[in-house]
């Protein structure tokens, strides 16, 4: 069978969400072609020739801009099976299937699009949770490593590779996408399948590897014992992961072997530094800990890159001006995106927020195509600030103006007051950063 898989969105990295179900599909026999619509355009020939198309919808944005391109496959190939698959299939379920979409996959997808191309029954609604055979991801038919966003360190740039070394979460934080679909399952990539992956792009020229996994400490031991390996076989190779402010405190003694095998980077979703608003999303920290965790990677000679949720229902003009100052005070400018402080709060469908009843109370119906429940702010200020910032950071994007001057400009719009001129430190230069901004 001809299939074409199809990703619109995955963070400018190469998507793993092609390549790893292209592996699986191809070992059958199956004629397989990717498409990444941010680097390459989806031609109608190709949409004529599959008999499976299947669209990879692993966050809001991918979502959204996979909408026109549904319609388009249906249009162009009527006879073709449409299949979503992705954290965003199910939850969009009503939606996407009005769009033309048969078959919604959630969860581990691989071995599900593999029965869909071998046209074995497959439900038409499926979240599987069901531990399943990786195979090594198939990056053949997608653009070049050099084509994808970049790591920026010092006054160069890293070609940057991604893998997933893991899935799923065993959290259960209110507002994350991943729990509606996982529900605190976590499933692991085998090592060997996840080191074979990283030889391949450091083949393709890639000197830097991003870890997508929703927290790389969910699984210490896994953890570990791949970045031990992986810079035993590839000394040269960085890296960077996502883990949660909790882990990083409960595996303190973990971090200086993150830095010996070459960690530059650790993202973290700090999500807010009130603890009665880091309560109410079940985040399992408080101020207090993301402090400590700043403090900690910074004894470990690792760069920690904050991500913030600073527009809540519960957000205030002092709490917000609070988040500044602790950003300030404790020489985070040069580590947080400035699109970090203008982002709103986004609620999906069947999220765990919609359990809360102030949530309940504000939220407005599910709206399909927005592909989320509308809420405004009981203050219509903090709306018009966040309204305000976020052309501000916007239009800073687009300048390419530096993280320290937005800030200022953050700072007084905010009504902190005129910013001081004070040196901020560590300096740009010292701290890592991948050059696509972090989004949803």
């Amino acid at each position: 069978m001809r299939v074409l898989l199809i990703s619109t969105y995955e963070l400018g990295r190469q998507p793993f969400g092609l390549a790893s179900p292209a592996a699986c599909i191809g070992k059958d026999g199956h004629d397989v072609q990717c498409v990444d619509t941010s680097r390459t355009p989806l031609t109608a020939e190709l949409i004529r020739n599959a008999r499976l198309i299947a669209f990879y919808l692993p966050m809001h944005t991918a979502t959204r801009l996979a909408a026109p391109l549904i319609q388009a496959a249906r249009r162009i190939n009527p006879d073709a099976h449409l299949c979503g698959y992705g954290l965003y299939a199910p939850l969009n379920a009503a939606y996407l299937r009005g769009l033309g979409l048969e078959t919604l996959i959630g969860g581990e997808f691989e071995e599900s699009l593999r029965r869909l191309a071998s046209a074995s029954p497959v439900p038409a609604d499926l979240v599987s949770l069901d531990r399943i055979p990786f195979s090594v991801p198939d990056r053949s038919h997608l653009p070049p490593l050099g084509g994808y966003a970049k790591l920026i360190h010092g006054a160069g740039e890293r070609v940057t590779g991604y893998t997933e070394a893991s899935r799923g979460c065993k959290h259960l934080c209110r507002h994350c996408p991943v729990v509606p679909v996982y529900q605190g399952a976590f499933r692991i990539v085998p090592a060997e399948i996840v080191l074979a992956d990283i030889a391949n792009q450091a083949a393709a020229g890639a000197r830097h590897i991003t870890f997508g996994d929703p927290d790389f400490f969910n699984g210490p031991t896994h953890a570990i014992r791949i970045v031990e390996e992986l810079h035993r076989q590839h000394p040269h190779l960085t890296y960077d992961v996502t883990i949660k402010v909790e882990h990083l405190l409960r595996h303190r003694d973990l971090l200086p072997t993150l830095h010996s095998t070459g960690c530059l980077l650790i993202t973290s979703a700090a999500e807010s530094v009130d603890d009665d608003i880091l309560l109410r999303l079940n985040k399992g920290h408080t101020r207090a800990d993301f402090l400590e965790a700043v403090r900690l990677c910074r004894s470990a000679g690792l760069a920690l890159s904050p991500t913030f949720i600073p527009f809540t229902p519960w957000t205030t003009w002092d709490g917000y001006r609070d988040l500044l100052h602790v950003i300030a005070d404790h020489d985070l400018i040069e580590n947080v995106a400035p699109i970090q402080l203008a982002l709103r709060l986004l609620i999906t469908n069947g999220s765990l927020l919609l359990e809360l009843p102030e949530i309940a109370a504000i939220v407005e119906p599910f709206q399909h195509e927005a592909l989320l429940h509308r809420w405004r702010h009981p203050d219509p200020s903090i709306d018009q600030l966040a309204e305000r910032l976020m052309r501000l950071v916007d239009n800073s994007q687009k300048q390419a103006e530096p993280r320290a001057r937005t800030f200022a400009r953050i700072w007084e719009a905010a009504q902190c007051g005129v910013w001081p001129d004070i040196p901020i430190l560590p300096s740009r230069a010292t701290i890592p950063y991948l050059n696509e901004p972090w989004y949803c």
